[in-house]
């Protein structure tokens, strides 16, 4: 009977036929990468936020103190280094690029490269000197970044599910969905991230290959938890469930298909990830660097179509599955 049972049971949604299905659709309504274009256009050809006047004393200031506090000269050349190498980083990091939040939000190429340069030459800037203005901008971009994100997963589950334009109360309801989730996934950053900061800092003070140890840890420890996770922001825009509704579709689906869906999701990052090496290639000082940003936004967008139409199929799939289970159970008797 099982073995009946389990020769009728139609095969599970797959992940060639997804990812073909993703591009397809985008492919066919290529007007949803406008926002993904967009935000790369204004992280590029836009003003930055500069907060390296803020931060800088405060790193000076702890190299200061690890120079007064007598430790050996081989570790206070490697301090050197360590804040050397933070001081060139703050000086290119862009606070705007807070516009791309996550899990849910605007795909952007430039976010992670930061470029100071542009095809007009050096980027206009704009200097963040206070804390309190530093706060402002932090609430204000998030905010922001997580209201488009929204905006731009309900218009690609559109594409996916319905050519009809989504109701004002749809949109709403995912918008607001999409800002409660975001500030508990934000919750659980801060949670985990601030303890993981301050080892990872302790490691880098202390030797180099005690950060590598933290830093293998922390990764074997989010691959281990993206898997279960993935799906939750589908829920919202695919089903119009709440926050906590999706999230735990999202670790029901995952306990019954976990080998597909980690093959999905690892197939997403390696397409994604490993694009991102050809995207980046033309200099920001460059006008070809818009093949580049153009091709990430079709590239990024054509996945997230992917994986609603995965999550969308699996759903189906596993309501399939659990009716049939359902029929072919024999009743108990009394």
């Amino acid at each position: 009977m099982g073995k009946e049972q389990q020769q009728t049971l139609p095969p599970p949604p797959g992940v060639v036929g997804s990812l073909k299905a993703g591009f397809d659709s985008i492919a066919s309504n290529v007007a949803v990468i406008a926002l993904p274009l967009m935000l790369d256009l204004w992280l590029w050809l836009g003003p930055h936020l500069r907060v390296d006047h803020l931060f800088q004393p405060f790193f000076d200031e702890m190299l200061r103190y690890s120079a007064s506090s007598g430790i050996p000269a081989a570790d206070m050349t490697h301090a050197q280094e360590v804040y050397a190498a933070l001081s060139v980083e703050l000086q290119k990091f862009n606070l705007m690029s807070m516009l791309r939040t996550f899990p849910v939000g605007v795909f952007s190429l430039m976010s992670g490269k930061m470029p100071a340069e542009t095809p007009f030459g050096a980027a206009a800037m704009i200097y963040v000197n206070s804390p309190l203005a530093l706060a402002g901008w932090t609430l204000l971009l998030t905010l922001s970044g997580w209201i488009l994100g929204g905006v731009f997963f309900r218009w690609v589950s559109i594409v996916v599910a319905d050519p009809s334009k989504p109701s004002a109360w749809q949109l709403k309801y995912c918008v607001t969905q999409t800002v409660l989730f975001s500030m508990l996934w934000l919750f659980l950053m801060f949670l985990f991230g601030i303890p993981f900061s301050m080892m990872l800092t302790v490691g880098l003070l202390a030797s180099p290959v005690l950060a590598q140890g933290i830093l293998l840890i922390a990764t074997l420890l989010s691959v281990w938890l993206v898997v279960p996770l993935f799906f939750t922001p589908h829920g919202i825009f695919m089903r119009q469930e709440n926050a906590f509704s999706s999230i735990y579709t999202s670790l029901r689906m995952a306990r019954y298909t976990l080998p597909t869906s980690s093959l999905f999701i690892m197939s997403v990052f390696l397409i994604a990830y490993g694009l991102d090496y050809l995207w980046n290639i033309p200099p920001a000082n460059s006008w070809m660097a818009l093949v580049g940003i153009a091709g990430h936004a079709f590239i990024t967008t054509s996945l997230l179509a992917a994986s609603f139409i995965y999550y969308r199929d699996m759903q189906v799939w596993l309501q399939t599955v659990f009716a049939k289970m359902k029929m072919n159970t024999p009743p108990q008797s009394v």
